[in-house]
């Protein structure tokens, strides 16, 4: 007697993105650690109200690093809405900065095997570290160069 197969509906999704975006004009208006850290963590707890799951989130004055895992029916495009307007519409409102502050369009968005996801995961939260020695610029050309954008 044969057994039946059960049918499982059921998908599954592993996919983590390094996303990358600067300020509007690379303006550094996070321009301490306690603003970043409080921008940082706006956005991870925000992001979980919108089921975005944000494995890393980190960056410098006027750049946000931060690596994502995509969930069944999210684009990279759609979560980079949200994430990016809803942070700006808060600390315009918070009052945050004495300016009206805004991200800039553009972002970075790079696949991570799962074999890298540590490695990746300790630059993005290294970034008060790494940017003494090096601007968002030097770092922004490497990655045209490294990941052939040009």
């Amino acid at each position: 007697m044969a057994l039946a197969k059960t049918e499982i509906k059921m998908s599954y999704l592993k996919v983590y993105i390094h996303c990358v975006w600067s300020t509007k004009n690379r303006i550094p208006y996070l321009n301490s650690i306690e603003l970043r850290q409080k921008v940082w963590h706006h956005i991870k707890e925000n992001a979980i109200t919108k089921d975005i799951f944000i494995d890393s989130i980190s960056g410098y004055s006027d750049h946000c690093h931060c690596i994502i895992s995509l969930g069944i029916d999210q684009t990279i495009q759609k979560v980079m809405q949200l994430i990016k307007g809803e942070s700006s519409f808060w600390i315009n409102k918070s009052k945050l900065i004495n300016q009206k502050f805004e991200w800039q369009d553009e972002y970075f968005a790079l696949s991570i095997s799962e074999s890298m996801i540590g490695r990746v995961r300790e630059y993005v939260l290294n970034q008060e570290v790494h940017h003494r020695k090096k601007t968002f610029q030097e770092e922004f050309d490497e990655f045209i160069k490294k990941y052939n954008f040009d």
